[in-house]
C-alpha cells in the first residue's frame, strides 16, 4: 500500500505541491497555487491521473490557499487520508539546521529568528507550516532546508573577509542554496560513472532561472557560489550574481537609490533580463544565433562566469572527475552545455556532440570516451529528494 508524502514549497505569493510515493518514486498528484495575497482572484491548478483542473478563488493568505488545495484533493483525488507526513521546503536554515527536522514549536521559533536572513521566504514557509498543521495535524511535519547541505562547508569557504565581530553579531557568512538539488544530483552520479561517492571529486552546475554551482569532494561540499543570500555567484535569470560591492554605494550616490531599490534592481532587473531583455534562455539562444548584439554579449557573460567558477572549483578540488549539468537550463540546453565544454579543453574536457544533443530523462554521460573529465546530465528532483529525506528521518 502506498505511503504518500505531501511535499509543500511555499513561496511569498505561491505554493507548489506534490503528493509522492517515495518507495515507488511516483508522483500521485501535483499542483501550483499562484497570486496569493493579490487583490484579485488567485489560481489553483491541480493535476492527477493525466487530468488537470483549475479554479480561481480569492486567496487572501497561505491558509486560505492551502484550504483550496485540500479541496482540490477532496474533489478530484487522490484522497489525503493515507498521507504519512508533510515535507516543507524551507529556504534558509542559517547555521542552525544541518539536516531535516520534525517541526515543533521550537523549530518554528528558530525559523522565526532567522527571518532577517530570508525576509521574503521564511515568513511564507512558517505561515504554510501552520496552515498545513491545522489542516493535516495527525501526521508529522518535516522541514527540509535549502541551506542544510552546505552547513558542511569548511570555514575557509564560508567566511567573509569582513570585521569578525560584525560578522558574528549579524550571522554574516556564506550559507549556499539549492542544497537539496546539489546533494540529490551528486548522489546520482556514482551509479553512472561506476565510482563510489566517497572517491569522487565533483562539480555540479544547477542552472535554472536561479543558478548555482558547487564543488563536492567525497560527497561533502567544499564550496558553492551562492552566499549569505541567493544573489551571489553565477549570472541568473534576473539576478546579477557576483558584483563589486562598491556598486551599492556608487548607485546610491549616482542614482539616489535606497538600499531597498538597489537590492531590488540586483535581484529582479539584472542577470539575463538586464543584459538581454529576456529571462528565458531559449529566447536568448535564438537571438544569439541571429547575431543580436545584446544576446551575444549576455550569453558570453553568462558562460564566462560559469567557466570561471568551474576552473576555480577544479583547482580547489585538486582533481576533477565529473562535471554535471542539472535544472531547467542545465538539463535542456545542449547549446549552453557545448559553449561551456568548448572552453574547458584545458581541463581535458571532450564533449560527445551527438550525446549532448540527444534527449534522455535518465542520468547519462555526454562526454567522449577520451575525456579526462566525465560530463553528465542528471535531472534534479528536489521534491522526490525531500520525500525520501522525510521518509528516512521518520524511519530513524
Amino acid at each position: 500500500m502506498a505511503k504518500p508524502i505531501l511535499v509543500l514549497n511555499c513561496g511569498s505569493s505561491s505554493i507548489k505541491y506534490q503528493l509522492i510515493d517515495p518507495d515507488e518514486e511516483t508522483v500521485l498528484a501535483k499542483g501550483l497555487v499562484e497570486r496569493i495575497g493579490d487583490a484579485g482572484n488567485g489560481i489553483v491548478t491541480h493535476e492527477t491521473d493525466g487530468q488537470e483542473w483549475t479554479i480561481t478563488p480569492q486567496l487572501h493568505n497561505h491558509t486560505v490557499a492551502l484550504q483550496a488545495v485540500f479541496k482540490m484533493f477532496d474533489d478530484h483525488g487522490p484522497g489525503l487520508k493515507n498521507v504519512t507526513a508533510v515535507a516543507h521546503r524551507a529556504v534558509h536554515g542559517g547555521d542552525r539546521f544541518a539536516a531535516p527536522v520534525v517541526i515543533d514549536d521550537e523549530v518554528i521559533a528558530t525559523m522565526q529568528e532567522l527571518v532577517p536572513l530570508a525576509p521574503l521566504h521564511n515568513p511564507a514557509v512558517i505561515e504554510g507550516i501552520r496552515a498545513a498543521q491545522s489542516l493535516l495535524g495527525n501526521v508529522p511535519h518535516v522541514a527540509i532546508f535549502d541551506t542544510a547541505f552546505f552547513t558542511q562547508l569548511p570555514e575557509e569557504a564560508y567566511t567573509y573577509a569582513i570585521d569578525r565581530d560584525l560578522a558574528k553579531r549579524n550571522a554574516i557568512r556564506k550559507y549556499g542554496f539549492h542544497g537539496t538539488s546539489h546533494q540529490y544530483v551528486s548522489q546520482q552520479v556514482p551509479a553512472v560513472v561506476g565510482t563510489d561517492l566517497g572517491e569522487l571529486n565533483q562539480i555540479v552546475c544547477h542552472l535554472g532561472n536561479g543558478a548555482s554551482i558547487s564543488a563536492i569532494k567525497g560527497g561533502k561540499p567544499i564550496d558553492t557560489s551562492m552566499g549569505l543570500t541567493p544573489l551571489a555567484g553565477l549570472v541568473m535569470g534576473t539576478r546579477s550574481g557576483d558584483i563589486d560591492p562598491g556598486v551599492f554605494a556608487y548607485a546610491a550616490r549616482s542614482e539616489g537609490w535606497s538600499t531597498e531599490r538597489i537590492d531590488s534592481e540586483l535581484n529582479k532587473n539584472s542577470g539575463m533580463l538586464g543584459l538581454t531583455g529576456d529571462t528565458d534562455m531559449r529566447d536568448v539562444e535564438a537571438a544569439f544565433e541571429k547575431g543580436d548584439e545584446a544576446a551575444v554579449t549576455g550569453m558570453n557573460v553568462y558562460i564566462h562566469r560559469l567557466v570561471f567558477y568551474i576552473g576555480g572549483y577544479a583547482a580547489l578540488l585538486g582533481r576533477l572527475d565529473t562535471l554535471t549539468f542539472t535544472a531547467g537550463v542545465g538539463e535542456n540546453s545542449s547549446f549552453v552545455r557545448k559553449m561551456v565544454c568548448d572552453r574547458l579543453v584545458g581541463l581535458g574536457v571532450v564533449l560527445d556532440e551527438a550525446k549532448n544533443e540527444a534527449r534522455d530523462k535518465a542520468p547519462h554521460l555526454i562526454s567522449a570516451p577520451e575525456s579526462k573529465v566525465k560530463v553528465l546530465v542528471v535531472r534534479t528532483n528536489e521534491e522526490l529528494a525531500m520525500a525520501k529525506q522525510t521518509e528516512h528521518l521518520l524511519a530513524s
